[in-house]
């Protein structure tokens, strides 16, 4: 069963150490993301020096306009493929104020195992992960 990781990206620069390397290890190696700004969203996979080239990996973007089709879309294809995803928030933790608890709404509806990376404390990781911000 494929699984949506919900990845912690930093806001600040030359922050990575504020990722742990376990979570590090999980993002290099997801071919799909589901991001609020790909741009952002390939540059800090980049900087984690990715197991394959960003080229050959899918970055869609969450519109903050409520148009999450084509999002959806590649959340169920890859899923149909049996492949894990990546959910990243444009700075902080995704589904937080950010339009990602969309995804994580719809991976609870299809059965899709949710697992929160890291984040400030265990009540915040349960709320990321509960699909209700």
């Amino acid at each position: 069963m494929p699984t949506l990781y919900l990845i912690p990206c930093p806001i600040a620069e030359n922050a990575l150490h504020t990722i742990p390397p376990y979570a590090q290890d999980i993002a290099r190696n997801l071919d799909v993301f589901i991001a609020e700004r790909a741009k952002t969203a390939r540059h800090f996979i980049k900087s984690l020096g990715p197991a394959r080239s960003i080229q050959e990996m899918v970055f869609v973007e969450l519109p903050d306009n409520q148009n999450f089709e084509e999002a959806q879309e590649v959340f169920r294809q890859a899923v149909k493929s049996g492949k894990d995803l990546g959910l990243l928030s444009e700075a902080g933790c995704p589904g937080v104020a950010d339009p990602g608890a969309v995804i994580v709404a719809l991976a609870h509806k299809e059965g899709v195992k949710v697992v929160p990376l890291v984040g400030p404390s265990s009540i915040l990781l349960a709320l990321m992960a509960s699909g209700m911000t």
